[in-house]
């Protein structure tokens, strides 16, 4: 049986976006793009549902940019109606995508391609179709993002 995506308590962990890589509205997001954003904002960026302010479901616990993408950990907030219907559908493979909500800062254009090399990240959504389809939630990933969740809280109150 595979692992389950999401923990008892709601926690999760996924890639919300990925590097390198042409997503369905032909958008690029370059290596360290994320990197003044989350420096200057982290704190204030919102765990939605589709992308609609009205549906805040949890907090995002800990985002890193690493060689691959933006890795977060987020936890569902309980007894929030829609976040205790996430973490079923989440928990039963029936939702796992991931989607970013940004203002862009600076991109390029190549060949059609628009390369995103600094975003102002506002939001990140779990949502049903994901724009980059590999921005997904992943059970092998709750693990590293536990220990992320644990790094940052050790720094931050430091």
């Amino acid at each position: 049986m595979a692992a389950i995506p999401i923990s008892a308590d709601g926690r999760f962990a996924g890639y919300a976006s990925v590097f390198n890589r042409v997503d369905a509205g032909g958008d690029m997001v370059m290596p360290g793009a994320f990197a003044r954003s989350l420096a200057k904002r982290r704190d204030r960026v919102r765990l939605l549902f589709q992308h609609d302010p009205k549906e805040p479901v949890g907090i995002w616990e800990a985002m890193a940019e690493d060689s691959h993408g933006l890795h977060v950990h987020g936890r569902l907030v309980g007894g929030v109606e829609r976040a205790d219907a996430l973490r079923r559908l989440i928990e039963n493979r029936a939702l796992d995508g991931l989607s970013i909500g940004f203002r862009t800062v600076r991109a390029t254009r190549e060949g059609g391609i628009r390369k995103l090399w600094q975003i102002e990240l506002f939001e990140i959504s779990i949502v049903t179709f994901p724009m980059m389809e590999d921005a997904r939630i992943a059970p092998s990933l709750l693990s590293t993002g536990a220990a992320i969740a644990a790094a940052t809280h050790t720094i931050r109150n430091s």
